[in-house]
């Protein structure tokens, strides 16, 4: 299998995991205190939206390259 379909068959599953979920969350660690004994973390929740049009972009994108980029010249 070439590196082609590869990037082919990752943009189009990226593309349909974007337009199903819409968006993805995290949890990042920001502020951690530390007073002899005692310690303290503060851990934010992060949410990123995916666009549609990201979504269908990365569709388009893989499955052209699938259709054109694998051809043999």
């Amino acid at each position: 299998m070439s590196a082609a379909k590869i990037m082919a068959i990752v943009l189009i599953v990226a593309g349909i995991a974007g337009l199903l979920y819409g968006k993805f969350s995290y949890t990042k660690d920001t502020h951690e205190i530390k007073l002899g004994s005692f310690e303290m973390s503060v851990a934010e929740k992060e949410t990123v939206n995916i666009p549609v049009w990201a979504g269908v972009v990365a569709i388009v994108a893989g499955s052209g390259l699938m259709l054109y980029g694998s051809k043999k010249r």
